[in-house]
């Protein structure tokens, strides 16, 4: 940069000044009408303490300023109305804005949680036939939608599992999870106080049989597994791995995840899995990212049916209510009843598409995944040389020992493309590992891109590494320090005043 760039102000160096660096006194962005109630004093409602003794710090800009200042932040946010978004085993879909026409039906949004139900029966018997369609979909018998998310899902689920073996009066002390498992899978049977049992893939990416004959015991509670999983790869002996866990008298919990790919094709049922959950807000088309709205429904076979919180939509033939006489129950694990919103989304979602256009999802995303892993098995390793269902593995690991040019690498250049990174090192069992899924949503054109971006990368990277370790270039933040924006984010501006 010239010494003339260098002294010229932040805007001319393409830095866009902060919404407090164009704060102007007495600029106002709107205008109040006058206060035609007599207003106490602020000393009168709240006690002296708690008052400032000064105004607080707020920037003054006008109106189109501020406009201007927040809409160029949404911007900095990428998301799939934006572009591509191939973030392996999160399901990064399209969501149709029906589905938040729908959710904000005043019957829907401004209904209160705690109304009658003879006030919510629009509400419950939505409920109610959405745990209908779960039901049919996963193969279950019975769903809650109270957990807030897929792992507050797996909670549920395991909390069941223990539920079911105490009442069999043989409380068990081990959960297996296989290498490949979302790393939420050992955190939440670790927090429900099971020891953790590993056991390895076998070379077509699936659960090595014998090694799981030789960990299965009277002490199993149950196994947890995503199928396909984590490699995107379904395991073809799936209902052997059910019947050894079944013979030891575990369950088997289905991390549902990955369920994008099975939608009217194969349920969680069907292959022997006892407990199942759902992420409405990957399958079902509901948006997520950010902390939340989440909501990962929990249905389960007949026979854990008794232990599910409480309350569950029951219909008597004539009114919908809240069913609270449930003995049994492992008691409530959320407030109100679920993220009720995202449920309406998710329900709006599978009425508009119905059994057939569910399944043209999965096999679209099957297929999408298939055409892109082709594409990119000429510029990447392929650890497992098998068709996959909706997302795929590829390695980096030729592209590092030849240019030093690392995964991480690769997906911050991808950032210069206006392409969200793919899902990078894990599963851990992969090294330099590149997780994408491209979900049915996005056309062929939209692949193509991606798959020669990565193509011009990795030539970059052959000819240039330094200049792909650098990136990315044209962000409004360049290259961070990892560990330090890990461990010492900042995040808060400070003004002349606070140094």
């Amino acid at each position: 940069m010239s010494p003339e760039m260098r002294s010229a102000p932040a805007r001319l160096q393409g830095a866009e000044p902060t919404i407090f660096e164009k704060s102007r006194p007495g600029r106002v962005g709107l205008t109040l009408p006058p206060l035609d109630v007599d207003r106490r004093p602020l000393e009168d409602l709240l006690p002296r303490d708690m008052l400032r003794e000064e105004p607080p710090g707020l920037p003054e800009v006008n109106q189109l300023e501020a406009v201007r200042h927040f809409v160029r932040l949404s911007h900095r946010n990428h998301g799939v109305d934006l572009g591509f978004y191939p973030l392996g085993s999160c399901t990064m879909k399209y969501n149709p804005k029906i589905n938040e026409d729908v959710a904000r039906l005043p019957g829907f949004a401004g209904l209160h949680p705690y109304v009658p139900d003879d006030l919510a029966q629009g509400a419950l018997q939505l409920l109610y036939e959405m745990e209908q369609y779960l039901c049919e979909i996963g193969g279950m018998d019975r769903v809650s939608f109270q957990p807030a998310a897929g792992a507050h899902g797996e909670l549920l689920g395991l909390m069941l599992i223990r539920a079911y073996h105490e009442s069999q009066g043989r409380p068990r002390k081990k959960v297996i999870v296989p290498d490949s498992a979302h790393g939420t899978n050992p955190a939440t049977a670790a927090m429900c106080g099971y020891a953790v049992v590993e056991v390895p893939s076998d070379d077509r990416g699936g659960i090595d049989l014998e090694a799981l004959k030789r960990v299965v015991d009277e002490d199993v509670a149950g196994l947890m597994l995503t199928n396909p999983n984590t490699l995107g790869l379904f395991d073809e002996n799936i209902a052997e791995v059910a019947r050894i866990i079944h013979d030891a008298g575990g369950l088997l919990y289905y991390d549902g995840a990955n369920a994008n790919a099975i939608l009217g094709i194969s349920r969680p049922g069907d292959m022997g899995f006892d407990v199942v959950h759902f992420n409405l807000h990957k399958t079902f088309s509901t948006p997520h990212g950010g902390g939340g709205p989440g909501s990962g429904p929990v249905g389960v076979k007949k026979k854990l049916e008794p232990f599910l919180p409480v309350p569950l939509v029951a219909f008597d033939g004539q009114r919908y209510y809240w069913d609270y006489d449930r003995p049994q129950a492992v008691g409530r694990i959320r407030s109100f009843y679920g993220n009720f919103g995202i449920v309406v989304r998710a329900y709006a979602y599978i009425r508009a598409l119905g059994p057939e256009g569910l399944r043209r999802i999965s096999e679209d995303a099957v297929l999408n995944a298939n055409y892109l892993m082709t594409r990119l098995a000429e510029i990447f390793d392929v650890p497992y040389k098998r068709r996959c269902l909706h997302e795929f593995v590829v390695s980096g690991t030729t592209l590092k020992k030849e240019t030093g040019v690392r995964v991480l690498d690769v997906a911050k250049r991808l950032l210069d493309y206006g392409v969200h990174p793919p899902t990078v090192y894990f599963p851990l069992i992969v090294e330099e590992a590149m997780m994408i899924e491209p979900t049915e949503s996005e056309s062929k054109e939209t692949l193509d891109f991606f798959a020669d971006a990565l193509a011009e990368i990795v030539r970059e990277a052959q000819e240039d590494p330094e200049r792909v370790k650098g990136a990315p270039y044209t962000t409004p933040v360049s290259r961070l320090d990892e560990a330090l924006a890990a461990r010492k984010p900042d995040v808060r501006w400070r003004g002349p005043a606070a140094g």
